[in-house]
């Protein structure tokens, strides 16, 4: 059950937490911040663009941030994919920048768009908060289809060399990636796989009339590690491809940015397994045994 702000106006937020907390004993401590804030902005839109950008910008350099340290400590070294490619602090910082003047520049006028976007399409911002298990499996359906969407569209910008060479080949500067280059890439690059990330879960609400923002939430912070993570240019024996063999990850990404080829997925290898684009040393061998098996059934 959904419920009704009743706020005074005017107080500072910790008072209009105090003042939520008075009539609304049955919402949980965060349920409660989570109101208070709204109460607190007084603009719903202003209040969720706020939230949704500073949400976005300290996962995105926070988790960077661990990368930027490891590459600073020789001991990692060994588990660098590519050991004689650290990026140095130069290349850091540039990225940094790019990366900057993108989510200012192109991100914030769409996070600014999404409340009211997000609103027409059924998307919940009110409180109570939907149960786990909800949450959990819509994160696990936009992951499915985000891979999807990656997949393809990924895979047509290397296909194109117009698309290579004039949307998705800044993206390709370092050919070692290292974790704040996630979000490397030409502003067109970016709407177009943000798509993912966003429009999916909005064409689902658009279609269940089910979700709410905090699941969007916590799905954008679960994809922005899982971009950053894949890549960090690490590999390491806890890495999560060895205990789910389906995962993606750094391994997965490297070979891509070092080779140029295959290995278009974000999260999962299924598509690359089941069509062929898969970038390794099994791949490629299998790949050829079919070639020349194709060629013998021919003579």
């Amino acid at each position: 059950m959904n419920v009704v702000n009743s706020t005074i106006t005017g107080l500072d937020y910790w008072a209009q937490f105090d003042e939520v907390s008075k009539y609304n004993v049955s919402l949980n401590y965060l349920e409660r911040l989570w109101m208070a804030w709204y109460a607190y902005m007084q603009n719903d839109v202003l209040a969720t663009g706020v939230m949704s950008f500073v949400i976005h910008e300290l996962v995105y350099f926070g988790r960077s941030l661990p990368w930027i340290i490891i590459d600073c400590i020789p001991y990692f070294n060994r588990y660098k994919i590519q050991a004689n490619k650290i990026p140095t602090a130069r290349e850091q910082w540039n990225c940094a920048l790019l990366v900057l003047l993108s989510h200012f520049t192109v991100e914030l006028p769409q996070i600014w768009l999404f409340h009211p976007m997000a609103q027409y399409c059924g998307l919940s911002t009110t409180v109570p908060f939907p149960s786990i298990w909800t949450m959990a499996y819509q994160i696990a359906v936009f992951f499915v289809l985000e891979d999807a969407w990656h997949y393809w569209s990924h895979r047509l910008m290397h296909v194109s060399s117009f698309l290579y060479k004039n949307v998705h080949k800044i993206h390709h500067q370092y050919s070692a990636p290292f974790g704040l280059a996630a979000e490397y890439a030409s502003p067109i690059e970016v709407m177009v796989l943000g798509f993912g990330t966003v429009g999916c879960p909005i064409l689902w609400c658009a279609v269940t009339g089910d979700l709410h923002i905090l699941t969007m939430y916590i799905w954008i912070v679960l994809r922005l590690f899982q971009a950053i993570d894949a890549h960090s240019g690490y590999e390491f024996p806890w890495s999560l491809h060895h205990f789910l063999p389906f995962w993606a990850g750094a391994e997965h990404h490297d070979v891509h940015h070092e080779k140029f080829i295959g290995n278009y997925a974000s999260s999962f290898r299924w598509w690359d397994f089941c069509l062929d684009t898969e970038a390794t040393a099994e791949s490629l061998q299998r790949q050829r045994e079919a070639k020349k098996a194709k060629k013998n059934k021919a003579q």
